[in-house]
Order: structure tokens, then C-alpha cells, then sequence
């Protein structure tokens, strides 16, 4: 079934730009919390606690974000994926400005805190139901040798966002006194959230289903149960997705969380500096994603993958050396070697060779299972096993560093064992007049 061109620009655009609202939003939140959260949310008389308090909230959404892909995996492979992105896209944009909104610690006592951890697995279930449907919009509609393209750039939502995100604080921390960012300036983003939201469900509101989802429907092979029938039938898949994903995840959030409160409170770096070197890093990382995109649809999805996990086993001790000779040349290089270029060949070919593995008809559930259970091991746990080993270590970068090289050595051997799927068809289906023909001449 082809695509014409114009339908796979609205596609891509749909994609790219409702994923880079989704990132906008929960990156706000994992940067705010390095800088903020610990001062307005969780106060207490140590701040090393009270940071610790707020990586940890950061990690809780993380582990809801499986349970978001169970529930919009089931919405996604039952009714569709489009219906079931404006879904995701509502309930984060909704979540977020609510936390723009929410009265401090000093205001309203506990109830700050708990009611931010609450918005914040809204925001995990928003999410965690969010990335496979945007990938597998990309995806499904692509071409069999433009599939990586394509699929590169829902990824690139992910560090638009954070490009966003980056620049709004870095713009509100350049015009506003510090007081005054910890007292109101942070809210603004979130608050200004909405508009982007809105923006974001208009342009998905054009698109029709996917041409696989399409396809599921006519074999009449919608399960009763995705959830289920992806544990009787592709349980390897998704512990190949789940390994694959930690080198995508917790090294990105060494780099680009972390490194707000380990660059500002140990090395001495402003936060504005910090900020800037995200920046200019995701802006080099994707730009990045669509020409290793199209690398995979010439030589694999798993070769580009491995080259960027090596590159990251290379790069764990490296990253920190240039960081220790403070000077913000060295924090912009360490940034735009690890956030910038050896990360982006792992993100670039991750949805679409999550994609691949999977069967059309369980594939939403699929990829979201493996992508969010990869990340709430990994990825949300970062920030805050990073501090927790500093503490532990007498703030020796040295376990750190190991603990990125293992997320690459585990990543590495669960993706040694997938098969390349780049220029083959994406989906195969046999409807049930077919079945019932092939089973009456057996």
C-alpha cells in the first residue's frame, strides 16, 4: 500500500510536532526539579535531602509509565492509534498546567508535594501511551525503504522538547533574578504549555488511521486482550526492547539531568551554562536523527545501534574527565560529544526497530511495554542512583561512569539478538476468509 508524499509530510509533521509538545512538557518537569522543586515542594533542612526527594519524584513517573502504555497500548490496538494519541497528548498538556498552577510547600504544607506527585504520574501515564503511538504513526505509514527516515522523527520530538524546555528556563533564568525564577519564573512555561497543547491537537486532527491499523481491522485479528496475547506470543520481544532501551535512557539522563545539579553544585558551573550546553547539544543531536535514520535503511538498524553503544562504553570515563577541568569549553564539549553525537545513532533507529519486532496487531502495546519498562529501570532511576553514588562515593564521578558503561553492555547484548527488517515489508496478514480456505483444503 504507498503513500503519497503529501500525506507522509502531514505524517511526519503530526508526528514530530505532537512528540516534541509531549517532551516539552515532562523535561520541564526533570529540569525544574535539578534547580527548584527541592526549595518550593520538598523543603527540608538538608538540601542534598531534599534534591534526592525531588530526583525521586522524577523517578515515580517513570514507573507509572508502563501502566500508561498498558492502558493506551490496549486503547491504541483496540480503536487506533490516532484517537488514542489526542487522548495522551489532553491528559499531559492538562497535568502540566496544573503543576504551573499549584501552590507551594509554604503555602499549603504536605498536600504541595503530594499533589505534584500526582500530576507528575498523570504525566507518566500521558506519556508512557504517548511515544509508541507517534512512532508507529511514522512508521506504519512509511515507506519499507524509507522507514527509518521516517521513523527518526518522532525521536527528534523527544529532543525538541528538550530543546524547548532548555531555552524557555535558560530565557526566564537570563531576565529574571534567581529569587524571582524560585518564587514565579519557573511556573511560566508550564502555565504557557496550553497554547502548545492546543497547537499540537489541531494538527492531528487532519490525519486518518494508520494503513497497518487499517489492515488489522480488515483479517479481523483485533485481540481481545493486546496485553495478554503480546506475553503468549512476543514475550521475547519485549525483553529485547526493554534491554535495548537502557542505553537509550539512562546515559541521556546522565547528560542532559544529572548534569543541572551535578554541574551547578559540585563543579561550580551556573545553571545558565548548563542549560546552554543541552541546548546546543540536542540542536546537533537532531539534526543528527534523520541522517542516521536513512544510515539504517541502507545497513541495518542494529549496526548503527551497536556503533552508537559502543561509542558510549568508550565515552562513559572521557565524559567526565572533560567536565572536571571546569571551563564551560570543556561542560560544552562533554555535552555535545555525549548528548549531541554518540547518543544520537542509539535514538534515531530505536522506535523504528522497536517496531519492527513486533506484530501489527499487538504492536502499540508492544513497543510502549518495552520503551516504558526499559525507561522506569533505567531511565528515571538515573538522576537519582547518580546522586545517591556521588553521595556514597564521596562525590567520585568514577561509579557513575561504570554505571553508564553497564546500561551500554546490557543494551548491547539484547540487541545482538535482533533481525534487520530494513527494506522488507513491514506487516504480513492472512484475514479470516483466507484462513478458513487454507484450513478447508487441509
Amino acid at each position: 500500500m504507498s503513500t503519497s508524499k503529501n500525506v507522509m509530510t502531514k505524517v511526519w509533521i503530526a508526528s514530530l510536532v505532537g512528540s516534541s509538545i509531549e517532551w516539552f512538557d515532562y523535561f520541564l518537569y526533570g529540569t525544574v526539579a535539578g534547580l527548584v522543586f527541592n526549595q518550593v515542594f520538598f523543603v527540608t533542612d538538608d538540601p542534598t535531602v531534599g534534591l534526592l526527594a525531588s530526583y525521586a519524584s522524577l523517578a515515580l513517573a517513570f514507573f507509572i509509565r508502563p501502566f500508561g502504555g498498558i492502558i493506551f497500548g490496549y486503547i491504541g490496538d483496540k480503536i487506533g492509534r490516532k484517537r488514542t494519541l489526542v487522548l495522551t497528548l489532553s491528559i499531559m498538556g492538562i497535568a502540566t498546567v496544573l503543576m504551573g498552577l499549584l501552590p507551594t510547600y509554604q503555602a499549603i504544607g504536605i498536600a504541595a508535594p503530594i499533589i505534584l506527585i500526582v500530576l507528575r504520574l498523570v504525566q507518566g501515564l500521558g506519556i508512557g501511551g504517548e511515544w509508541g503511538g507517534a512512532v508507529l504513526l511514522a512508521v506504519e505509514y512509511s515507506p519499507k525503504e524509507r522507514r527509518g527516515f521516517y521513523g527518526a522523527f518522532p525521536q527528534m520530538g523527544v529532543t525538541i522538547g528538550m530543546f524547548l524546555g532548555s531555552g524557555a528556563l535558560s530565557f526566564i533564568t537570563s531576565i529574571v533574578s534567581p529569587e524571582s525564577f524560585v518564587a514565579w519564573g519557573w511556573r511560566i512555561p508550564f502555565i504557557l504549555s496550553a497554547l502548545l497543547v492546543i497547537f499540537g491537537l489541531w494538527i492531528r486532527k487532519g490525519l486518518d488511521e494508520t494503513p497497518s491499523f487499517k489492515k488489522v481491522q480488515e483479517s479481523g485479528e483485533i485481540p481481545k486482550l493486546p496485553f495478554i496475547e503480546i506475553f503468549k506470543t512476543q514475550w521475547k520481544e519485549v525483553i529485547i526492547a526493554v534491554g535495548g532501551k537502557v542505553v537509550e535512557t539512562a546515559p541521556f539522563y546522565i547528560f542532559s539531568t544529572f548534569i543541572v545539579s551535578y554541574g551547578t553544585n559540585n563543579l561550580g558551573f551556573k545553571s545558565s551554562e548548563v542549560l546552554i550546553s543541552i541546548m546546543i547539544a540536542t540542536i546537533i543531536t537532531t539534526i543528527l536523527m534523520p541522517y542516521m535514520g536513512s544510515l539504517s535503511d541502507k545497513i541495518g538498524r542494529k549496526k548503527v545501534y551497536i556503533t552508537g553503544t559502543i561509542g558510549m562504553i568508550l565515552y562513559a570515563f572521557p565524559y567526565f574527565w572533560l567536565l572536571e577541568q571546569r571551563t564551560f569549553a570543556t561542560l560544552l564539549i562533554a555535552t555535545v560529544l555525549g548528548l549531541g553525537i554518540i547518543w544520537a545513532p542509539i535514538t534515531s533507529v530505536l522506535g523504528t526497530m522497536f517496531s519492527e519486532i513486533f506484530d501489527a496487531k499487538v504492536r502499540y502495546t508492544g513497543v510502549s511495554l518495552g520503551y516504558q519498562i526499559g525507561a522506569a529501570l533505567a531511565g528515571g532511576t538515573a538522576p537519582l542512583i547518580a546522586t545517591w553514588l556521588l553521595v556514597e562515593f564521596n562525590n567520585s564521578y568514577v561509579p557513575v561512569a561504570l554505571y553508564i558503561i553497564l546500561t551500554a553492555v546490557i543494551s548491547f547484548i539484547a540487541v545482538l539478538t535482533v533481525k534487520d527488517k530494513n527494506n522488507q515489508e513491514l506487516d504480513e496478514f492472512k484475514g479470516k476468509e483466507v484462513k478458513k480456505k487454507e484450513l478447508q483444503s487441509v
